[in-house]
């Protein structure tokens, strides 16, 4: 089996990687499932997937089995002032992978997000539930889940929310970093979601794969709190003294807009492959003994 992974040096994907070469996890081992498959590492340096002649010749010459892509151009306020650069990575970046994959007769699992959506619900939202995505970082991604989704006969549409993982800057790495220093933060706490561990979505990717069960699929940790919540739990769990207290998103000078509320539900998950995702607090207890920071 040979698969390949775009955005391998970020959070994800470096977790997959690093998956897919020891055969462990959190969650339990996948050697069974994955055995020795050759795996094909690819970043921005070594493919731009902006280029579709580029992505096609590289696609083409490996014939990959599955192609998971979880590059991505994922900095919301940025995406605001560059919508160009957000677009070609995040919709046309996708509709070149999807074409390639296409060629090969490839499986393509697409990593998305929950800022598809308006963030102004109550409950957590269904795979079926309508998008409309507020920001430009979620409306080119939402552009590329349609280009995939028409392109690719056998794709994977993942939404994930709030991901933390052991390579690269996070939400969590930030807190802690923070909480030493200053002694004292200040987090909103009227935007909710699921925080989401890499490893426990990497898990779930890599399980996914293996079927045949196309569509969309909304994974994140099960559970759901605000950012203060979660970075009041990040000062617990690291044992460090410092004051947390909760503030409004509206003093904060941003950008995109923010979904208040974008708790995603594993409806798909549970009808397919099954819901092993850990909850937020358990699979963050468990990083933050693992993570030096």
């Amino acid at each position: 089996m040979k698969i390949m992974v775009t955005g391998s040096k970020g959070q994800l994907g470096s977790q997959l990687i690093k998956i897919l070469k020891n055969g462990n996890t959190e969650l339990g081992r996948i050697d069974s499932l994955y055995g020795n498959a050759k795996v094909f590492e690819t970043d921005a340096d070594t493919l731009d997937i902006t280029k579709l002649e580029d992505v096609i010749c590289y696609v083409e010459s490996i014939k990959p089995n599955i192609i998971i892509n979880p590059a991505a151009y994922t900095n919301v306020d940025e995406s605001e002032r560059h919508p160009d650069d957000a677009y070609k990575v995040n919709a046309i970046g996708a509709r070149n992978i999807a074409i390639a994959a296409e060629k090969v007769d490839s499986k393509l699992v697409h990593i998305s997000t929950d800022y598809v959506f308006s963030g102004d619900g109550t409950k957590p939202y269904k795979e079926f539930d309508i998008p409309n995505p507020q920001s430009v970082y979620g409306k080119s991604k939402l552009l590329g889940e349609s280009y995939i989704s028409k392109l690719s006969s056998k794709a994977f549409i993942l939404r994930t929310a709030w991901l933390y993982g052991y390579n690269g800057k996070n939400f969590v790495k930030t807190i802690i970093k923070a909480a030493k220093e200053k002694g004292h933060l200040d987090v909103v706490d009227d935007q909710m979601g699921n925080p989401t561990n890499a490893e426990d979505l990497a898990y779930h990717i890599l399980k996914v794969a293996l079927t045949d069960e196309y569509g969309i699929y909304h994974i994140t940790g099960n559970g759901e709190c605000s950012w203060y919540d979660f970075a009041c739990k990040i000062v617990e769990y690291s044992s460090i003294n410092c004051e947390v207290n909760p503030t409004k998103s509206d003093k904060l000078k941003r950008l995109a807009k923010r979904p208040s509320y974008s708790c995603l539900d594993h409806m798909m998950l549970r009808c397919t492959v099954g819901d092993e995702m850990r909850q937020w607090e358990d699979a963050l207890r468990v990083f933050i003994k693992n993570t030096d920071i």
